[in-house]
C-alpha cells in the first residue's frame, strides 16, 4: 500500500513538471511570435499595435506584419504596401539615347563688335556731335572736335615746311623731308589726308580739329563731355554692330561635358515664336559657377536685318544623338545634400538601398554613371514611397553615416 502511494506521488509530480515545460515552451513562443509580428494599417502605417483590432484612424482591420530584422540598408515590404506605394521595378542596360535639352538665355552685344573712337591727342573736348547713346553713327561722320595745342604746333610745323619748298637751294630740298616728317605726324593725330591738305592753303593755323568716324554702329556709351580734357588715347564713345549678337545661357555640367565648340543648336525667341534659326556654339567657359553649379556657354547669333535686340530672351534646344548609357527615370534617384540612390529589388519584397553617380539628366532620364548590378531589378516608381518607410521604421535617413 504504501509503495502504491509513493508510485501515485511520483507520476504526480512528473505530470506537474512536464505541465510547467510546456507551458514554459507555449509562453516562449508566444514571447518570440510578439516580437516578430505587430499589427499595422495599411491606410494609416504610423500605426503600431502588437495585438490584432481595427485602426483608430479608419477603422479597417489591422494587418499582421513582420517586423523588420533586415540589414541596415534593406527594407521588406509587403505585397500590399508594394501595391500601394506604386512601386514597379525593371532590369536596365546600355542604350543609345538621343538626348535634347532647352535652355533659355539672353540676347547680348557681341563684345567682339564694340570699337572705340579715343583721343588722339591731349586737349580739351570742345563740341560733341552724339550725346546720345544708341545713335546711330555712320562711318566718316563727325565725332567731336579737339582744341590740342600739340596738334597746332604739328599743323604749323607742316604748313612750314609747305611754304619752305619754295625756297631755292638747300632750303627748298630740306623742305621735302621736313613736310614728309609733318605729314606723317599729322596721320599719327588722326587727321585725314584732306585735312591736312587743307592746312597748305590757310596761314592761320586752327587749334581745333574735328575727329571723324572710322566705323558705323550704335553708340553703346559715351564717356566724354563738352568741355572735358582728356589724356590722349582716353576713350569718347563707344561703338558697336549689332549685326550679329552672342546668346549666352548656363548648362547642367554633366550635359556640358560632351558640348564642344562648333556644336550645332536651334534657337527660337520669345518675341518671335514662329522664328527659328541655327547657331553655333562658340565658347565653353572653362569655370564653373560656384553657385549655381552651372557652365556658361556662347552662341553667336546671326542678325542681318537687325530685327533681334540685345536683352531678348531665347532658348536654345541642344541634342546629344546617340548617347550610350544607363538611363533611368529621374524620380528613381534619391538625392540627398550629399549623396544620391537608388533602391534595388534583392527578393520578391526586399529592397536594398545603393549609393550611385549620375551624369547627363534630359527628357525626364537621368544617367548612371556608376557601375551597377544589371542582373538585379532597379525600382524606377516609388522610391519615395520606400524611403519614406525606411526612414519612418529605423528612424533615419539610408544613408545617414556613408562617406562619399
Amino acid at each position: 500500500m504504501q509503495k502504491i502511494k509513493k508510485f501515485s506521488f511520483l507520476f504526480l509530480a512528473l505530470v506537474v513538471v512536464m505541465g510547467c515545460n510546456t507551458k514554459s515552451k507555449e509562453d516562449h513562443s508566444a514571447h518570440q511570435d510578439g516580437e516578430s509580428i505587430f499589427y499595422t494599417c495599411s491606410m494609416d502605417p504610423q500605426i503600431k499595435e502588437d495585438k490584432p483590432g481595427k485602426c483608430p484612424i479608419c477603422h479597417m482591420e489591422l494587418t499582421p506584419m513582420k517586423k523588420d530584422n533586415s540589414a541596415s540598408n534593406e527594407i521588406t515590404l509587403s505585397d500590399q504596401q508594394i501595391k500601394l506605394g506604386n512601386i514597379t521595378t525593371q532590369n536596365i542596360e546600355e542604350t543609345n539615347s538621343s538626348l535634347k535639352e532647352n535652355y533659355t538665355g539672353v540676347l547680348t552685344i557681341n563684345q567682339e563688335q564694340i570699337k572705340t573712337i579715343s583721343a588722339r591727342a591731349m586737349g580739351r573736348i570742345e563740341k560733341l556731335y552724339f550725346k546720345t547713346t544708341g545713335d546711330y553713327v555712320k562711318k566718316n561722320q563727325a565725332v567731336y572736335q579737339l582744341y590740342s595745342e600739340d596738334i597746332a604746333i604739328a599743323k604749323q610745323d607742316y604748313f612750314a615746311a609747305y611754304t619752305q619748298l619754295a625756297m631755292p637751294g638747300d632750303f627748298g630740298k630740306n623742305a621735302k623731308s621736313m613736310l614728309q616728317a609733318a605729314k606723317q605726324k599729322l596721320l599719327f593725330y588722326g587727321l585725314s589726308n584732306a585735312q591736312i591738305e587743307s592746312i597748305k592753303g590757310n596761314a592761320q593755323i586752327s587749334p581745333y580739329t574735328t575727329f571723324y568716324s572710322t566705323y558705323s554702329g550704335y553708340i553703346s556709351e559715351i564717356t566724354a563731355t563738352e568741355g572735358s580734357y582728356v589724356m590722349e588715347g582716353a576713350a569718347i564713345i563707344k561703338l558697336v554692330a549689332l549685326n550679329t549678337l552672342w546668346l549666352e545661357t548656363q548648362v547642367n555640367v554633366s550635359y556640358a561635358k560632351s558640348l564642344k565648340i562648333g556644336q550645332s543648336a536651334t534657337v527660337s525667341f520669345t518675341d518671335y515664336p514662329a522664328k527659328e534659326m541655327q547657331a553655333k556654339i562658340s565658347f565653353i567657359n572653362p569655370e564653373i559657377n560656384p553657385d549655381s553649379r552651372l557652365l556658361l556657354i556662347r552662341m553667336e547669333i546671326a542678325n542681318p536685318d537687325l530685327f533681334l535686340k540685345p536683352g531678348m530672351q531665347a532658348v536654345a534646344k541642344l541634342t546629344q544623338s546617340n548617347r550610350k548609357g544607363l538611363f533611368i527615370p529621374i524620380d528613381a534617384v534619391i538625392r540627398e545634400e550629399n549623396h544620391k540612390y537608388i533602391w534595388v529589388e534583392k527578393s520578391h519584397g526586399l529592397f536594398e538601398n545603393v549609393m550611385v553617380e549620375t551624369g547627363v539628366e534630359a527628357n525626364g532620364m537621368v544617367e548612371i554613371t556608376s557601375e551597377v548590378d544589371i542582373t538585379k531589378k532597379i525600382v524606377i516608381t516609388g522610391a519615395y514611397a520606400i524611403n519614406s518607410e525606411y526612414i519612418f521604421r529605423k528612424g533615419s535617413d539610408p544613408m545617414a553615416g556613408m562617406k562619399m
